[in-house]
């Protein structure tokens, strides 16, 4: 069974950078999509970016030039690069999983992530 575990998240400045960490742990087939995901207060959780071992990055046109998405296999960890941090990218973020296949056209549908970590606070102020 894969479990995710996030860190990094923290109050920063507008214009400020943060890199988020996703700790895999268990198994993580070839054939999966992992991905970051928001979540606002009062609003639904929002795909921004995933990745897999078959294609280029995705992204959400909100986070397109600011965000960074990479996995490393080394220590099995998805990364979310921040730059440029905007008051309105404040939400809980998320790492999340969706085997056993890759990310295609659906990477966005957060319904068909089975496995999530239990989330990190972004919080930028202007």
């Amino acid at each position: 069974q894969v479990k995710l575990a996030e860190s990094g998240g923290g109050s920063v400045q507008a214009g400020g950078s943060l890199r988020l960490a996703c700790s895999v742990s268990g198994y993580m087939p070839r054939r999966v999509c992992m991905g970051w995901s928001r979540q606002t207060p009062g609003s639904g959780r929002l795909g921004i970016a995933s990745i897999d071992f078959y294609d280029e990055p995705t992204y959400a046109v909100s986070v397109n030039g600011r965000f960074t998405i990479s996995y490393v296999s080394a220590n099995n960890t998805i990364y979310l690069q921040i730059n440029n941090l905007l008051p309105e990218d404040t939400a809980i973020y998320s790492c999340a999983a969706k085997p056993p296949t890759p990310c295609g056209g659906s990477w966005g549908r957060v319904p068909l992530y089975g496995y999530w970590g239990q989330g990190t606070q972004v919080t930028v102020s202007s």
